[in-house]
C-alpha cells in the first residue's frame, strides 16, 4: 500500500476487477461505444446520460417488471416534474422476493437473547399470509398500512404485504409517545395499524399496549389493529378496538404469493421529516424510483453479493431501515438486530457479526466515536473475517473515527462513509469499492447524481465550501408531499433557494480528488463575524479532548453579531474548570481558526437527539433564544432541552 499521507485503503487489484461496479461499467461501456477509464468517468457518462444509464441499471440488476419501455424521462428538464419510466409496471415486493428456497433470507437477533432464522421459503409464505389477511380487511392499492414496531421480521413481512398489494407503508419505532405518533400517522390516515406489545432495551421490557390504548382511539381512520407478541407470546389486548393477534390474524390465508403490477412512480412508502420544526412532513416515496436507486447503491456501490449477510444498526423510524430491507432484492440475508448496541456491553454488534458473518456491517458515525470513546478494540477480540465493508451514516464522519477503524476494528476494511436523507431514502454521496478510502473523506458522488456545490450565489464552488446541491433529476426524488396537492410544501423544501436545482441543506466541499466532506447541515451552520462555519468542523476537534464525550455548538446572537456557543458531555466525575476550558480552547485554535473558538463554554449532562441519533443544534438554538420548540415528539430525549433553559453562563 502507498504511504501517501491520508490514503488508508486500497482495493486490491483483484478485488476491483471483481467488483460489480467493475463489471458494470465493462457492460455499459460496450454497450454504449465507451471506456471509462476510472470511476470519475462513469459517474461523468452517469449524470449526462441518464437515461441510458439507468436503463442499464435496470438491466444489469435484473428488475422484475415489464419495462423499463420507450420512454426513459419525461420532462428531463424540469426539478421538480421529470418522470422516470412512466410505461413500466412493477411491483416492489415482487423484486425483492426473487428466491424461494431454504436459504436463510433473515436472521434476527434480539437484546432480550431472541434468535430466529427465516428461510426464503418461509418469508414468502408469511408475506402471502399477511398480503391475504390485508386484503381481507380492506386494504388495497393507495391505502395505508402504519407500524410500530421494532426492527424485526414481522416488520418486513408486513411491509413486503402491504407492496404486493400496491398499499402504501409507513413506520415508525415502539419508543416514541402517542403524540409523536399521532403527529406521523394521524396525517396520513391509516387503514391498519401494525404494532407490537412491547420492545427490549438496555436490559429493560418496555410496555407498549398502555401506549396503544390510549393511541387507538386517536386514529379513527383505523379499521383493524395487529398486535405483534414480543415481550409476551399472548399479549393482552383488552380495551384495544379491533385488535387482533398476529398469529390470528395471519391463520389460514393461503401462502400462494401475488403481486400487483403497478406504475413506476405508484406510492411505496411515506416516511417522515424529523419534525424539530413543527408538525413532520410526509415524504412520499414512488416503488420505481426507489427500487432502482437502491439496488444501484447496494450492487455497485456495497458490492453486495446473492447468499451474503447484510446488516445496518438501524430502527424502523430510519431511511436505513428501508434501504437495509432492499438488500433482499440482492438475493442478500438480512441481519437484524433489536435492542440497544451497548447492552450488556459494546461488543454486541461484533459478536453478532462474527456469529452471523456480515459481509457488510452499516452503523452510524456515533456508534463509531462511541466505541472509540469507551476504548474498543474488536480487532483484538473478534474475528470479522467476513467483513468486507463497513458504512456509516448519520452524522459525518470525523477523520479520527477512519483513523479508529483502521486501526481498532479491521485494517483491510472497506470504509464507506455514506450520505443522503430521508427525503430521497437513499444517498448523494457514497463508498465506492474499487477505489481507496481518504481519511476524513467521504470517497465519490453516486452514480447518476448530479451533485454539485453552490455558493450563495448559486454558482459552482469550486473547492470551497457551500451547499450540497443536485441540478439534474434522479429517480428517488419524492413522488410529493402526502396533503400537498399543489405541490407548493414541496418545491418549498428543496427547490426555492435555487429553482430547478435540489438544494439538500448540507455544507459541503467536493474535495480536489473528487471526495466529499461534509461539515453538518448548513441551517445550523454558525456565522460569528460573516464566517460561516460548519458545527462538524468543530466538533471534530472538541472530541479529541479525552475529556468530553461529545458536544454541540449552536450560535447565540448577541449584540447585533453571533457568537459561539458550545456544550460539552463530559465523563463521568470530570468537571468543566478553566483549565479544561483552555484545553479545549487550544484544540479548536490550533487545528482551525480563531472564528472556530467558542466564546462561552458549557457544560451539560445531556445532549438532545432526534429518534435516529442526530444531534438537534436547531432545537438547542430555540431554547437558548427563548422561542418554542414546535415538535418534542420528534427527540428521543426531549426532556435534555430543559438542561439548556436560562443559563447564567449564557447572560455574560
Amino acid at each position: 500500500m502507498s504511504t501517501e499521507p491520508g490514503l488508508l485503503w486500497s482495493p486490491s487489484a483483484e478485488r476491483r476487477a471483481g467488483a460489480a461496479i467493475a463489471e458494470f461499467a465493462r457492460e455499459a461501456g460496450a454497450a454504449h461505444g465507451r471506456a471509462f477509464a476510472d470511476y470519475d468517468a462513469l459517474w461523468r457518462w452517469s449524470v449526462d446520460e441518464r437515461e441510458a444509464f439507468w436503463r442499464e441499471v435496470w438491466r444489469f440488476c435484473g428488475v422484475v417488471g415489464e419495462g423499463p419501455g420507450a420512454r426513459g424521462i419525461v420532462d428531463d428538464g424540469r426539478m421538480p416534474g421529470a418522470r422516470f419510466f412512466p410505461d413500466a409496471r412493477l411491483n416492489f415486493a415482487r423484486n425483492l422476493l426473487r428466491r424461494d428456497d431454504d436459504a436463510p433470507a433473515i436472521v434476527f437477533r434480539g437484546e432480550d437473547k431472541a434468535s430466529r432464522t427465516m428461510s426464503w421459503r418461509e418469508l414468502v409464505a408469511e408475506v402471502a399470509r399477511m398480503r391475504h389477511a390485508l386484503a381481507a380487511a380492506g386494504v388495497g392499492r393507495g391505502d395505508r398500512v402504519a407500524a410500530q414496531l421494532p426492527n424485526m421480521p414481522e416488520a418486513v413481512v408486513a411491509m413486503l404485504a402491504t407492496a404486493s398489494l400496491g398499499a402504501v407503508w409507513s413506520s415508525c419505532s415502539p419508543d416514541f409517545g402517542v403524540q409523536g405518533v399521532i403527529d406521523r400517522f394521524g396525517q396520513i390516515e391509516p387503514k391498519v395499524l401494525v404494532a407490537v406489545d412491547g420492545y427490549h432495551y438496555g436490559g429493560r421490557t418496555h410496555d407498549c399496549l398502555g401506549k396503544l390504548r390510549e393511541l387507538r382511539p386517536r386514529l379513527p381512520s383505523v379499521a383493524r389493529v395487529v398486535v405483534v407478541g414480543y415481550a409476551s407470546p399472548a399479549p393482552d389486548l383488552a380495551g384495544i378496538a379491533d385488535a387482533v393477534r398476529w398469529q390470528d390474524f395471519v391463520a389460514g390465508q393461503p401462502t400462494t404469493p401475488a403481486y400487483e403490477p403497478l406504475p413506476f412512480d405508484h406510492p411505496l412508502y411515506i416516511l417522515y421529516s424529523s419534525g424539530t420544526t413543527g408538525v413532520p412532513k410526509c415524504i412520499v416515496h414512488g416503488a420505481g424510483g426507489t427500487l432502482l436507486q437502491h439496488l444501484k447503491e447496494l450492487r455497485l456501490h456495497s458490492d453486495i453479493r446473492a447468499g451474503e449477510r447484510v446488516f445496518y444498526f438501524t430502527t424502523c423510524s430510519w431511511m436505513m431501515w428501508n434501504w437495509l430491507v432492499s438488500a433482499l432484492a440482492c438475493e442478500a440475508t438480512l441481519c437484524l438486530y433489536d435492542g440497544s448496541p451497548f447492552h450488556p456491553d459494546g461488543n454486541v454488534l461484533f459478536d453478532f457479526a462474527d456469529e452471523a458473518g456480515f459481509s457488510f456491517f452499516g452503523t452510524s458515525a456515533k456508534y463509531i466515536d462511541a466505541c472509540a470513546k469507551a476504548g474498543i478494540e474488536p480487532a483484538r477480540t473478534h474475528s470479522l473475517a467476513s467483513v468486507r465493508t463497513i458504512a456509516s451514516t448519520g452524522s459525518p464522519l470525523v477523520a479520527e473515527s477512519f483513523d479508529y477503524v483502521y486501526a481498532k476494528v479491521k485494517k483491510d476494511v472497506h470504509l464507506a462513509s455514506i450520505s443522503g436523507g430521508t427525503d430521497i431514502v437513499s444517498c448523494f454521496v457514497l463508498g465506492v469499492p474499487t477505489e481507496p478510502v481518504w481519511r476524513g473523506e467521504i470517497q465519490k458522488r453516486g452514480l447518476g447524481m448530479a451533485v454539485e456545490v453552490f455558493d450563495e450565489d448559486g454558482r459552482p464552488a469550486r473547492g470551497a465550501k457551500g451547499e450540497l446541491v443536485c441540478t439534474r433529476p434522479f429517480p428517488s426524488m419524492p413522488v410529493g408531499f402526502w396533503n400537498d396537492p399543489d405541490g407548493a410544501r414541496y418545491r418549498a423544501a428543496y427547490f426555492e433557494r435555487f429553482p430547478g436545482v435540489w438544494t439538500h441543506g448540507d455544507w459541503t466541499e467536493i474535495t480536489p480528488r473528487g471526495g466529499v466532506v461534509i461539515y453538518g447541515r448548513s441551517d445550523a451552520v454558525l456565522n460569528p463575524g460573516g464566517v460561516r462555519i460548519g458545527t462538524a468542523e468543530i466538533y471534530r476537534q472538541v472530541e479529541q479532548v479525552e475529556e468530553v464525550l461529545e458536544s454541540i455548538a449552536i450560535g447565540q446572537d448577541r449584540d447585533g453579531d453571533v457568537r459561539v456557543v458550545l456544550f460539552v458531555r463530559l465523563r463521568p466525575g470530570i468537571a468543566l474548570d478553566a483549565a479544561l476550558e483552555a484545553k479545549i480552547r487550544d484544540q479548536i485554535r490550533r487545528n482551525t481558526t480563531p472564528r472556530h473558538v467558542p466564546a462561552r463554554i458549557v457544560q451539560v449532562a445531556d445532549i438532545p437527539r432526534t429518534k435516529s441519533g442526530k444531534i438537534t443544534e436547531l432545537a438547542v438554538r430555540d431554547v437558548v433564544h427563548g422561542r418554542a420548540v414546535k415538535n418534542k415528539e420528534a427527540l428521543a430525549n426531549p426532556e435534555a432541552l430543559d438542561l439548556y433553559r436560562d443559563l447564567p453562563q449564557l447572560r455574560e
